[in-house]
């Protein structure tokens, strides 16, 4: 199952940021516009990580976050425009596992969330899965039914792609992007042949397509 991160944010333009870079990640987002929301929804459903906003209505996000904290060891992310030592060391004090600053970069602070998870829970090892497929990213092992599916390195990079964005359709300079990274600049046939070999060895034993080409724009894993 994938990383369940709740933002408690009253800003709309940020909390779309948010949302939709943290979603694209593989993310399991949910959102909260006020502290005593975002109390009881992280009672009702633990999240693996909560991104806080220091200025909030009516409970602010130090309360929030000493509430958070008491309650048990979610890793927390302060943001604020509050950007002096004192202020992030006041942040980090309130039990704070890390501070960023608005404005913010956002690959910085998926980085920084990729950053938190594994310092904090460093024994998940997710497996992905959509149908009848799935993929340890731990052993790096991949499954289809109870046969086992022998992946060569770029095979599985580009399996793992598709796993965390299923029913997604990736864009063939999405796809350059994240797995070879570089723009292919349109010519290259490489990935169609990668895809070709992903389909016939995940097809091996005449099971359904997942991997579906949509034309003129990449490809999309789904089931029929």
């Amino acid at each position: 199952m994938n990383e369940r991160i709740l933002i408690i944010e009253d800003d709309h333009a940020i909390l779309k940021i948010l949302q939709r870079g943290l979603s694209y990640e593989g993310y399991n987002v949910d959102t909260a516009m006020d502290g005593r929301t975002g109390l009881i929804m992280a009672r009702d459903h633990t999240p693996d990580l909560v991104i806080l906003d220091w200025m909030l209505p009516g409970m602010d996000g130090l309360d929030v976050c000493h509430r958070l904290r008491t309650g048990g060891s979610i890793p927390i992310m302060i943001l604020t425009a509050k950007d002096t030592v004192q202020d992030r060391i006041q942040g980090l004090d309130a039990g704070a596992d890390d501070y960023m600053i608005k404005p913010f970069n956002l690959d910085e602070l998926l980085a920084r969330v990729r950053a938190l998870m594994r310092r904090t829970q460093p024994e998940r090892i997710p497996v992905l899965k959509y149908s009848d497929l799935s993929l340890d990213t731990g052993s790096r092992q991949a499954t289809r039914g109870k046969r086992i599916v022998s992946l060569t390195a770029k095979e599985y990079e580009l399996l793992e792609l598709f796993l965390r964005h299923p029913r997604q359709v990736m864009t063939r300079e999405v796809i350059f992007d994240r797995v070879w990274g570089y723009d292919f600049g349109g010519e290259s046939n490489v990935l169609e042949v990668y895809i070709r070999y992903l389909r016939q060895k995940l097809e091996a034993e005449d099971e359904p397509r997942l991997l579906h080409t949509v034309r003129g724009v990449g490809y999309v894993l789904r089931e029929e």
